[in-house]
């Protein structure tokens, strides 16, 4: 496969350094305004449609979905990848092709490999699990995985990051709409500790934290996740 070598690469960097580490010198600052331009009225189909989901899933019964896990989702988790070279669909291949291994064992990953629900970028969304099913992204055998969807925040070179979270607002409000998650359960990786990690909780999405917790940053973009749900109005709903 000519992406091979490049995969092998971007495994790498994202097992290392995905939701880990300090942002780094030189990283955009993030605007901690708390309220967000004011949008039109939107259907869940339409807000679906702005927030350009593109679909590419881990095949079914193969590596991160190798067993069937079932989900009704309770929470949001918002990620950052903290990979400064793969995009959301160098990410996608990864994951189909199983290249994000990571150590299975008691009180930790539970499956042999990194999976999340949605990798968004400052153009479009990629979607790899099914939101009913659960991910291994947030705290091992816990609440953040066993009844959160993931989204991960690109941060490659070139990528927009205000346009990412912008975006990864308005995914978070479709999916608090479709499953009826109030608001307050839409956290950060911060907010699920894990057992035997030290420190138990991560500074991510670090370029939403103050100083390594949840702050202004963290609020202003709850409110873009707020303002994007008011916009809402009964009609379809897609399926995730």
């Amino acid at each position: 496969m000519r992406y091979w070598p490049s995969l092998l690469l971007l495994a790498v960097t994202i097992v290392v350094v995905c939701c880990a580490g300090p942002s780094g010198p030189g990283r955009p600052t993030v605007s901690t305004r708390l309220s967000p331009p004011a949008g039109p009225q939107v259907t869940p189909q339409q807000l679906y449609q702005e927030a350009r989901v593109q679909t590419r899933l881990i095949p079914k019964g193969k590596y991160g979905r190798r067993y069937f896990r079932p989900m009704t989702p309770r929470y949001i988790t918002i990620h950052s990848t903290q990979n400064y070279t793969g995009d959301a669909f160098a990410h996608a291949r990864a994951l189909q092709v199983g290249a994000l291994r990571a150590r299975k064992r008691r009180g930790g990953n539970r499956i042999g490999f990194l999976t999340w629900h949605f990798t968004v970028q400052g153009n479009l969304a990629v979607q790899h699990l099914p939101t009913t099913e659960q991910g291994e992204h947030a705290d091992f055998d816990g609440p953040g995985n066993n009844y959160s969807i993931g989204l991960e925040m690109c941060e490659h070179r070139g990528n927009n990051r205000e346009a990412t979270m912008e975006r990864t607002a308005k995914l978070a409000a479709l999916l608090m709409y479709k499953y009826n998650i109030p608001l307050r359960n839409v956290v950060p990786h911060y907010h699920w500790p894990r057992a035997g990690q030290n420190p138990p909780n991560k500074n991510c999405p670090h370029f939403l934290m103050d100083n390594g917790r949840p702050g202004r940053k963290w609020q202003g973009f709850l409110s873009r996740v707020q303002g994007h749900y008011s916009r809402l109005v009964p009609g379809p709903v897609p399926r995730l």
